[in-house]
């Protein structure tokens, strides 16, 4: 329990496996905001006491591996980084036209998973993913 941090009463390591997909998996992350999203993910994580430990962003989903006390709900932090990210995004490249707190970037949903011993195995799943889905699609040209 080395990589255990702490609160005033609290030992803790609670790290998450968390993938979500842009609204109709648009590829826009992937071509023009990839490289700014990684930064801007990382902002918002802090400002929960949150650390993103991993994280890639694939042409039309995101995986990362967040660290979150205890003290704060998954679902509160997730909802927290997709949704800010979700009006910077419109604010910063988006039209400014529109009132920017109605903007939907993400879907709805996500997937987290506990990582617990297993968080080497799951960092390398989040490094070796981009290649995986590019061997795929190059396999799916043959059919």
């Amino acid at each position: 329990m080395d990589d255990a941090e702490s609160l005033s009463h609290t030992r803790w390591e609670c790290k998450y496996h968390v993938v979500f997909i842009p609204k109709y998996r648009r590829k826009a992350i992937y071509f023009g905001l990839r490289p700014y999203l990684g930064e801007v993910f990382k902002k918002l994580a802090e400002r929960k006491e949150s650390c993103i430990e991993e994280g890639h962003l694939q042409p039309d989903h995101v995986h990362m591996l967040i660290s979150i006390p205890p003290k704060y709900p998954v679902s509160q932090v997730i909802g927290f980084i997709k949704g800010k990210s979700a009006i910077h995004l419109a604010r910063v490249y988006g039209e400014r036209k529109r009132n920017f707190a109605g903007q939907h970037f993400w879907s709805r949903g996500y997937f987290v998973s506990t990582v617990g011993r297993d968080e080497q195995v799951i960092r390398e799943y989040i490094k070796r993913q981009e290649a995986e889905d590019k061997r795929l699609d190059q396999l799916n040209l043959w059919r």
